[in-house]
């Protein structure tokens, strides 16, 4: 490595490594799935973590979606720095319902380009393409999607070959097979390139349709251990977190606990004067429903939003309906990016738009989800222990980077 110097990141100086680090955000991870899966005898990797490392909980960034939180982990910031607030949004300017995946709409660099520019070895491996270009922005290294592994060239990804780097042919994008990608991948390009920084990201499959403890779950999680493990022995200080938990989200029949808060809002405002949008919106709505916890209302200007906010804080399901400012401050959102209100249902209900609007045929399993409050809380795994961090002090998964450069040996 030919990186020397500490580097300065949004406001957050790093060390060099001084071994190799690897990040890895487990898609969905709420910290039952491992401790579930240390005690079925199926994870020793993260039985060692428990018992010699570093295991504290944090907090995922609100909303607990896939983009605002991997984006947050890779910058070290808040959505309010970097933008990125949902993986689905209205654009004002366009007038438009749009992915948030362009890197356009990212507002700061990331620690992995700042470290590659320094002269480090930065690779980067997620699941769904959607991440790519985002994740790997300004980024000179290895960055590539299991979903695309076999569309990769030398000088758009990196890396010539990935299905031979991985030895597995590119799985469905609805399968666990795709997260193992990742993982194969990822421990090929130790062995190989021996990178000093790697990012790998995975999808939620599992965790959409399996509850901790289920032998699907702990098979993932046992797959998982196993190129920890593999990871661990070639050197590297591994850090594990996730970008959001994950909860049932339906009732005693085993049907999507659903408020259609679109539906709602035309039939008490008048059909026209809003415009619900709900950020967990994605390609990749099979397991889902596009249906999660958190949802942004657009208001026309004749609507009171006062008295908006107190109308849906007043539906059952539903635990906060904020204005704006209040919800910005609240989870550090970025305002020109955001509704008039910002609404967040409780436990296990999820939002939706209207009835008509959703598409719930590919759902096979009572419905699992994210995005709000309850599913914030997200694992903070080192196979280190960290240095010079109270036990009481509380981490983000956005802390990732910092810990494992600058708070191990």
């Amino acid at each position: 490595m030919n990186q020397r110097q500490e580097i300065s990141v949004n406001g957050r100086t790093y060390r060099p490594a001084t071994a190799p680090v690897v990040v890895a955000c487990i898609d969905g991870c709420e910290y039952d799935y491992i401790t579930e899966a240390v005690a079925a005898g199926v994870a020793p990797w993260f039985a060692s973590v428990l018992e010699t490392g570093t295991a504290r909980r944090g907090d995922a960034v609100v909303p607990t979606f896939t983009n605002p939180n991997n984006l947050s982990i890779v910058t070290g910031v808040p959505p309010s720095v970097h933008g990125i607030c949902g993986n689905f949004f209205y654009d004002r300017e366009a007038d438009a319902e749009v992915m948030m995946n362009d890197p356009r709409y990212l507002r700061c660099g990331t620690v992995l380009a700042a470290f590659a520019a320094a002269g480090a070895r930065v690779a980067v491996v997620t699941a769904k393409d959607k991440l790519r270009a985002l994740l790997g922005h300004g980024l000179d290294g290895i960055c590539f999607s299991a979903e695309r592994a076999d569309q990769v060239t030398l000088a758009g990804n990196g890396i010539a070959d990935a299905t031979g780097l991985a030895g597995m042919p590119v799985p469905s994008v609805y399968s666990a097979a795709l997260s193992e990608f990742v993982f194969a991948a990822g421990a090929a390009l130790m062995d190989r390139e021996r990178p000093d920084l790697m990012y790998l990201s995975t999808t939620d499959y599992v965790q959409h349709k399996e509850a901790p403890g289920t032998p699907a779950a702990n098979a993932f999680y046992a797959m998982i251990d196993r190129y920890m493990a593999r990871l661990q022995a070639a050197g590297a200080v591994i850090g594990l977190t996730a970008d959001h938990g994950m909860n049932a989200k339906f009732d005693a029949a085993g049907n999507p606990d659903v408020v259609y808060l679109q539906d709602v809002l035309d039939a008490r405002l008048g059909a026209g004067l809003a415009r619900v949008i709900l950020p967990i919106t994605d390609p990749y709505v099979v397991h889902h429903g596009a249906l999660g916890s958190f949802a942004t209302v657009y208001l026309s200007p004749s609507v009171s939003a006062t008295a908006a906010a107190a109308l849906v804080a007043s539906l059952p399901g539903i635990d906060l309906a904020l204005q704006r400012d209040d919800a910005c401050a609240r989870f550090e959102l970025p305002p020109d990016r955001m509704g008039d209100l910002v609404v967040v249902s409780s436990r296990h209900v999820v939002i939706g738009t209207s009835v008509s609007r959703h598409d719930l045929s590919g759902l096979d399993a009572p419905l699992r989800s994210h995005g709000g409050i309850s599913e914030q809380q997200v694992p903070l795994l080192v196979n280190r222990r960290l240095q010079g961090v109270p036990a009481d002090a509380r981490l983000r998964n956005f802390d990732i980077f910092d810990l494992l450069l600058n708070h191990t040996t």
